[in-house]
């Protein structure tokens, strides 16, 4: 096989899981995604519905903004869960490229064990948050804020089991696949 068709099976190659990557391979996936634009666009429904009301009608509804504002820290944390689990994070990665081999691995490691262990933080000091706002009620709408503040913990138990996932396929990568400026995944 000559250089340059060897050049052109790796771009072939290198392309096709960005292409994968940008469609749900499963129902549930599919599902999640359907989940989260409901929001989202719930979310914008009621933003428009409270404008609308606040410039034709010079009053506003103040359950829409209560409700906008859930939305909206549901939907940053659905996104956050899509994120790691596509790998689409902010990732500052300068320093790790530089690496190669079996120090490359274990540096990817140990970022992996702290972002866990950041992750516990957030779980185990989301269900005390929880707990403190049991009693606690929106001022608006009467929702019990445990209920809404949920998604904190739920965020962070879902992004710790997928960091479980990713640091089992790290430990079985073999070290000589890690080459400077190798992207995991």
């Amino acid at each position: 096989m000559s250089n340059d068709a060897r050049r052109n099976d790796i771009s072939v190659n290198l392309a096709a899981p960005s292409q994968q990557e940008e469609k749900p391979s499963s129902k549930a996936e599919f599902a999640f995604e359907v989940f989260c634009a409901v929001i989202f666009l719930g979310m914008i429904g009621l933003v428009f519905y409270n404008t609308l009301l606040r410039y034709c009608f010079g009053s506003s509804y103040p359950p829409s903004e209560e409700w906008a504002r859930f939305l909206f820290m549901y939907i940053t944390f659905f996104g956050a869960i899509e994120a790691f689990y596509r790998k689409k994070h902010i990732a500052v990665d300068l320093f790790v490229d530089l690496l190669s081999g079996v120090s490359r691995k274990v540096v990817d490691i140990i970022a992996l064990l702290c972002t866990m262990a950041v992750q516990l933080l957030l779980l185990f000091g989301g269900i005390a948050y929880v707990l403190q706002t049991m009693d606690t009620s929106s001022v608006a709408t009467g929702v019990n804020m445990a209920m809404i503040n949920f998604i904190l913990p739920a965020m962070a138990l879902a992004t710790f089991c997928i960091h479980i996932r990713d640091l089992v396929q790290l430990i079985r990568r073999p070290a000589s696949s890690f080459t400077k400026g190798n992207q995991e995944g």
